[in-house]
């Protein structure tokens, strides 16, 4: 196909950001095709001048819509693809450097550079540096420092009960529970917000804190 290798360049300026290099490809042929059809001698002064906008333009389009393994919004991804470019043109720069180039904030231009693994997120099963454990010849993983799930949901189950269990106290109470657990007051400056003393704000803890007990336990037994 005449200008195929155009098309084939184009497409290889997107390789190794989570699209196979066929597919990218693919696009650009037809969007070559589509430019072959479109073209009139007076909208350029010759077809290429046409054809490369009308390619690299479906490319983008193409790679933009599915190269996102996770999708950030669209000022990131596009401000993403001028740091690229700016990067191909004149090599790696310090982040200042960048934002003065594309005239944008340092802050978005650190978002759009943190965004980069969306295109191909690290795996799970990707070795640790220096994890290699030679006495029992295993390999530690990405996924080995991500927490249980079953822990997880019960943690969240165990908050849940609690809050539900706070509910039920009386006013005063949960207003010592905020200020002690929340706010992280000390014993005497709760006793002078509801007017008791320090050894008073103690033992109205020690009751809460054994009522609570009784309730979560009393979940845990019809559960």
């Amino acid at each position: 196909m005449l200008n195929a290798s155009v098309a084939r360049s184009i497409a290889h300026r997107y390789a190794g950001r989570g699209i196979a290099q066929a597919d990218l490809e693919q696009v650009a042929y037809v969007a070559l095709v589509r430019a072959a059809k479109g073209f009139h001698p007076d909208r350029a002064d010759d077809f290429l001048t046409y054809a490369v906008p009308t390619i690299r333009g479906e490319v983008k389009r193409w790679f933009r819509d599915h190269g996102w393994t996770v999708r950030p919004p669209r000022p990131v991804q596009e401000l993403q693809s001028t740091l690229l470019r700016i990067g191909s043109e004149r090599g790696s720069l310090p982040v200042s450097e960048l934002a003065e180039v594309a005239h944008v904030p340092e802050q978005r231009v650190r978002e759009a550079l943190d965004a980069r693994g969306c295109f191909t997120p690290t795996s799970l099963d990707a070795p640790l540096p220096a994890a290699d454990d030679r006495s029992t010849g295993t390999v530690a993983t990405l996924g080995d420092t991500l927490p249980g799930t079953d822990g997880g949901l019960a943690g969240c189950e165990t908050r849940l009960a609690l809050e539900q269990a706070i509910r039920t106290l009386r006013p005063r109470d949960q207003q010592v529970v905020r200020m002690r657990y929340l706010e992280d007051r000390g014993q005497a400056e709760i006793g002078e917000a509801i007017g008791v003393t320090q050894t008073q704000v103690s033992r109205i803890l020690d009751r809460i804190i054994d009522q609570l007990r009784g309730q979560l336990g009393d979940l845990d037994h019809a559960a």
